[in-house]
């Protein structure tokens, strides 16, 4: 479209030129301005305008885009005219009416893209195609196209909420983007109610953050009642506060997104709806009924009875209701809606005395609590309620409503107490305490006072009078038992109401027998004096035994064999369990496994203290002394046992009685069993590599030997590291190096030996791995290299020991020279050069055995007058002339013909100056590789020859015959390629004279004349090159 543009545009040109004047219409195409900014997925309109033209009515218009990425290329998408205007990129939008062009008139239509996709954003052009007689104007108009994504979200609970008309209602919605581009939001309630098509709007906050409210919504917002807010960034809340049955169906926001066009106006981007919450409103009732609720409806007196009067109606918070409670016919008590009790005559008096309570449990009931109900009490009980209400003209009118009649009779109180009575234990040893509880029950909830009398009938049936509690809870202990009550040994209470105990401590033989609880009811009466009302009374027997038939110890422990750092325990078992009335002092003793007395380690005295004994101090801290609670367990722990506490426990035991005077009497004493308790050291886990290995390293390397700690005992365990050496040809080890667990070194006779204590280097790299390394080995480190690993451990005193020990396998290492590499340039060449010129012989080096090699060169020549060779020059690996292998008879000096040069440091060269008849022969030079062994020696490792260049020597003013054989070219060709040419033409003659003597051979001799026939020529050639070759042919002779 490019090139027809053009000539259109010369076209308009000329005819502007040509008709300049004659029209004064010129033709104008206007687009929508941009850049527009639309979201994808989203229906866009772009509108295109002409004005000025002729001819028809009905213009045509081409929608072209330039795409980003090729902003020179067009892109045809739809055209008023041609159907198949369209590139294929937009073709099957075009036909699927995705694209398509909206005539608004003749001269003005609108592009649609009902969804826009992110390829769609470039510039946009609108031409309109000439239809008048002469170009005129502009043709076509552009405008860009941005195309963002579309991130708007809206989202609320989307829940269902059931209310009662009047009640509040809070809903949030969350509204968030993240467009780039300066935008605006807006943000909707609406309702949806059953039977519309349409929703109707609650309230909406603008794109000006100006709260607009729906039409039905209007007064409710100016009162308050409806609000919406925005609550944070992207949080927007609606709160309705008394809804109303208009508000059922289904709420929910509707967020908008909107951004300003180039022409100001606005323009929705995009829209968005939350989840909708369903609202179901209950219309209030106004009608209220009322119920009595009570447990029971017979009691007895003394019984606490609960009425409640609940009132069932519908927001009742928001309602005036007054409660009255009648008592046969007579009101009794009120309640206005301030919730202030009000009573009347004995009721108020009760309620006073914290009898009667009248009060309001929630809005809905309200409580009337008889405490202790009277015999009086008996009869109708009403709840009356008056609900006050305001009309529309302002008055206030009362609706009253009664309960049913609620009987309720009170019986007299009469004793139904059962008695029961229970010991600690029927069997108990003398000196321990027995606890009795007597146990009262009773069939009614509150029952009459009570008072209790403990008896003792022995053996003899003979009844004691112990102590008593009477109803006030006084106690009188009887005189037999006075004085021991006086000294805490006889205890009696009351715990709780319907529960009484008696105690007996320290029990003698004697408080053997039945011990019976006797209870009796007490009420008070109308003159509140005390009356009894009934007894009961309940037994338990009891035998006290004595406790020297039953006094027995015994020692134990679960380990009586243990390891070193290891704990035990040892226990000794009192039977009976501990009595501070016959308590018993308790000993641990010790035996050594060699020693031969018993000794006391520590003693539990009868009051419970300790006393250590001699033997303590060698226990140390490691010993911990406790007991039960009971005091019948006596543990002696050791922790960290060490040799020290092996051998033989005991443990004795003295029982003792506490006398009436406080003094203390040695009733007998025990002795347990014998424990014997080994101390073992651990059993070792110590384990090193076995693996046998071979090395092998070059001469000055480093040799890295490991020592693998694959398994040990104890993670605090420290190792002693032998390394030992031996030589192949030897049978025993010699020690190289040792390093203690301390971390101590010592150097062993090897490494004097082998001059080794300045290249040895140990390093621990690991709590497990060991390492030894031989720094610039020599030839003589060869052999057999392994470990011994020593494991050491504490012992519980901080001695150290050694458990056990390991070798390793063996570690066969080789030290070799370095691998010879040398290798010299072998191609062979042959110069010749005249007398008195200079020639250069080379020798290059091409690899060598290592890097630090140096190089002796020497160059030999052998000439033909002499077959031995002859040193021409030689320079030794330290860069001195000359060395043993070869002196150069050629003087030295600034007079010397030869001139040698390092041009690298692999290549060498030789130059002779004034070249002599004499220095003609076969030259090469000779290589001598030098390293420098770990003691900083030099040794030969290698030698290697180079190729032979023949040198020949041309005398000033030679002959030709010498010319020609000192140049081999030249000489070939004169001496050697004319034989074979001569070969072929003779053969060639003789081929020819054969034919022809077969074909004559009747006429041969005819005229008496012999044929001629040639013998093979001769062919002197001297190869020393002195006498040209000479060619000779000899005549036949004639048959």
């Amino acid at each position: 479209m490019g090139s027809n543009m053009t000539m259109e545009c010369a076209v308009v040109f000329l005819a502007l030129l040509l008709f300049a004047g004659t029209s004064s219409a010129k033709r104008v195409v206007t687009v929508q301005t941009g850049t527009l900014y639309r979201t994808v997925d989203s229906h866009i309109t772009i509108w295109c305008n002409v004005s000025g033209y002729q001819g028809t009515m009905e213009q045509d218009f081409q929608w072209s885009i330039y795409l980003t990425s090729a902003p020179e290329r067009e892109i045809q998408i739809i055209s008023t005219k041609d159907p198949n205007y369209a590139y294929a990129l937009y073709g099957e939008r075009v036909r699927s009416k995705e694209i398509y062009i909206e005539r608004v008139s003749g001269d003005s239509v609108l592009l649609h893209i009902t969804k826009l996709q992110q390829q769609d954003q470039g510039e946009y052009e609108c031409y309109t195609p000439n239809t008048d007689a002469h170009y005129l104007g502009v043709y076509s108009a552009k405008m860009n196209l941005t195309v963002i994504p579309d991130t708007l979200s809206a989202s609320s609970a989307g829940q269902t909420l059931s209310k009662v008309e009047g009640d509040p209602l809070s809903l949030t919605c969350e509204v968030s983007k993240q467009t780039s581009q300066h935008s605006h939001l807006s943000v909707g309630w609406f309702l949806h109610t059953a039977g519309q098509t349409a929703a109707q709007e609650i309230i909406t906050l603008s794109r000006d953050f100006v709260l607009h409210p729906g039409g039905t919504y209007r007064q409710r917002y100016s009162s308050g009642d409806v609000r919406l807010d925005k609550t944070g960034s992207t949080s927007y809340k609606l709160t309705v506060y008394m809804l109303q049955p208009s508000d059922q169906g289904e709420i929910y926001c509707e967020a908008t997104e909107w951004i300003q066009d180039p022409d100001r106006s606005w323009f929705a981007l995009t829209r968005k709806q939350a989840d909708k919450n369903v609202v179901n409103i209950q219309a209030t009732d106004k009608e209220f009924n009322i119920q009595i609720n009570t447990e029971r409806r017979a009691y007895t007196a003394g019984e606490p009875a609960e009425l409640r009067c609940i009132i069932d109606a519908q927001s009742i918070p928001e309602r005036y209701f007054s409660v009255s409670w009648v008592f046969s016919s007579t009101q009794v008590a009120v309640m206005g809606p301030n919730a202030v009790p009000v009573l009347n005559g004995d009721y108020a008096l009760r309620e006073g005395a914290g009898k009667l309570t009248f009060r309001k449990e929630s809005d809905a009931i309200y409580l009337l609590k008889i405490h202790q109900l009277r015999q009086e009490d008996t009869g109708k009980y009403i709840c009356r309620v008056t609900e006050r209400e305001k009309t529309a003209t302002g008055d206030f009118i009362d609706k009253n409503k009664r309960s049913r009649n609620v009987q309720i009779s009170v019986q007299p109180l009469k004793s139904n107490i059962t008695v029961s009575v229970t010991s600690n234990s029927s069997n108990v040893p003398e000196g321990s305490a027995v606890h009795f509880t007597c146990t009262v029950n009773s069939i009614t909830e509150n029952q009459g006072r009570l008072s209790v009398s403990w008896k003792l009938t022995d053996k003899q049936s003979q009844a004691w009078e112990i102590v008593s509690v009477d109803q006030e809870g006084m106690v009188v202990p009887s005189p037999s038992y006075r004085e021991r009550s006086s000294y805490g040994e006889v205890r009696v209470e009351r715990v709780r109401s319907g529960t009484f105990t008696l105690s007996v401590y320290n029990t003698l033989p004697k408080d053997q027998g039945l011990y019976t609880c006797t209870v009796t009811e007490w009420v008070k009466g109308p003159r509140d004096e005390w009356e009894t009302i009934g007894e009961k009374s309940a037994g338990t027997p009891v035998t006290v035994t004595a406790v020297e038939s039953i006094f027995f110890m015994a020692a134990s422990s679960r380990t009586p064999s243990v390891t070193y750092n290891e704990s035990f325990d040892l226990q000794c078992i009192v039977k009976p369990r501990y009595n501070p009335r016959v308590p018993a002092s308790v000993t641990w003793r010790f035996k050594p496994v060699n020693g031969t007395e018993f000794q006391d380690l520590v003693t539990f005295t009868r009051d419970g203290s300790l006393q250590w004994g001699d033997r303590y101090s060698s226990f140390g801290i490691r010993t911990t002394i406790d007991k039960s609670a009971s005091n019948s367990n006596f543990r002696l722990s050791i922790s960290r046992a060490s040799e020290q506490e092996a051998g033989t426990y005991q443990c004795t035991a003295e029982l003792w009685r506490k006398n009436y005077d406080n003094t203390w009497t040695k009733i007998t004493n025990r002795s347990s069993n014998l424990l014997g308790i080994k101390v073992l050291q651990p059993a070792s886990k110590l384990r090193v590599s076995k693996a046998d290995m071979t090395l092998a390293f070059v001469e000055d390397s480093r040799v890295p030997l490991n020592c693998t700690i694959a398994s040990q005992t104890s993670p605090d365990a420290q190792y002693t590291v032998l390394w030992y050496a031996m030589k192949e040809d030897e049978a025993d080890a010699e020690l190289l190096l040792k390093i203690n667990h301390n971390s101590a070194f010592e150097y062993g006779t090897y490494a004097e030996e082998e001059r080794l204590k300045s290249r040895v280097q140990s390093e621990r790299l690991s709590p497990q791995l060991y390492s030894l390394t031989l720094h610039q080995a020599e030839l003589s480190d060869s052999g057999s290299y392994y470990c011994r690993v020593e494991e050491w451990l504490l012992d519980p005193n901080n001695a150290w020991y050694k458990l056990t020990e390991e070798t390793s396998g063996l570690t066969k290492v080789t030290i070799k020279r370095p691998e010879i590499r040398l290798k010299v340039e072998e191609s062979e060449s042959n110069m010749t050069v005249k007398e008195e010129d200079a020639f250069t012989l080379g020798c290059s080096v091409s690899s060598q055995s290592s890097k630090d090699s140096r190089f002796s060169v020497s160059w030999y020549v052998i000439s033909s007058e002499n077959p031995e060779r002859e040193c021409v020059f030689s320079i030794g690996h330290d860069n001195v002339f000359g060395n043993g292998n070869c002196s150069s008879s050629e003087g030295q000096g600034p007079g010397s013909r030869l001139q040698f040069e390092r041009t690298s440091a692999e290549s060498y060269s030789l130059t002779i100056q004034k070249a002599r008849l004499s220095d003609s022969g076969n030259y090469y030079c000779q290589v001598e590789e030098w390293l420098l062994d770990p003691r900083n020696a030099w040794y030969h490792l290698a030698e290697a020859n180079s190729g032979v260049t023949v040198v020949s020597v041309l005398e000033q003013g030679s002959s030709l015959q010498s010319v020609i054989c000192s140049n081999d070219s030249l000489f070939y060709f004169i001496f050697f390629y004319p034989f074979p040419i001569f070969g072929i033409l003779l053969i060639t003659i003789l081929l020819v004279r054969y034919k022809a003597r077969n074909s004559s051979k009747n006429s041969e001799g005819k005229n008496g004349a012999p044929l001629l026939w040639i013998k093979e020529p001769h062919i002197n050639y001297s190869p020393t090159c002195l006498e040209a070759p000479s060619l000779n042919l000899h005549p036949g002779s004639v048959d």
